[in-house]
């Protein structure tokens, strides 16, 4: 019974958040300078962060260029969405304004929520490409591990419709 309960502990410790569990909680600035919680967004509405590996690369480019071009899909969707990364604000709020976004990107150069998501990949403490979707009750909803950069808006738009996140 001892070693089951030991077991348990060391699995949901050691690995990231699963689909139905409780998003894991963050206050993270953006690259608009606000700052941005998990909480804020509880009971009101759905979120999405696209998490993606570092600022100025072709892959993160794409990615959140494909999301800005999906814009008026998501806008339909009663869903605050976000790119993020573990690159500083500075370099985020550049990035951003280079790609003349209209959504911000979370910026985690600290790598605590990456860390609580799981998605610190190595050494330099890049976080994976993953999407994640958390509902409006704050449970995790669904987690893409296989983003195509080209097409990462209108799957997100796809996967919403899928997931039965309310439209506005």
């Amino acid at each position: 019974m001892l070693f089951a309960g030991m077991l348990a502990f060391t699995s949901s410790a050691a690995g990231a958040p699963e689909v139905g569990e409780k998003a894991p909680a963050f206050s993270l600035k953006g690259s608009d300078g606000k700052t941005y919680s998990t909480g804020d967004f509880k009971g009101k509405q759905a979120m999405v962060i696209a998490w993606f590996p570092k600022a100025f690369t072709g892959g993160c480019t794409a990615e959140c260029k494909s999301l800005r071009e999906s814009g008026k899909e998501l806008a339909k969707f009663d869903v605050a969405y976000f790119a993020a990364s573990c690159d500083d604000e500075e370099t985020n709020a550049k990035f951003a304004e280079s790609l003349d976004l209209d959504y911000p990107i979370l910026c985690d150069p600290e790598r605590d929520a990456a860390m609580d998501y799981g998605l610190v990949k190595n050494e330099k403490g890049n976080a994976k490409r993953h999407t994640i979707y958390i509902g409006k009750d704050g449970k995790i909803l669904f987690i893409d591990e296989a983003i195509n950069t080209k097409s990462a808006g209108a799957d997100v738009a796809a996967k919403l419709l899928e997931l039965g996140v309310e439209e506005k």
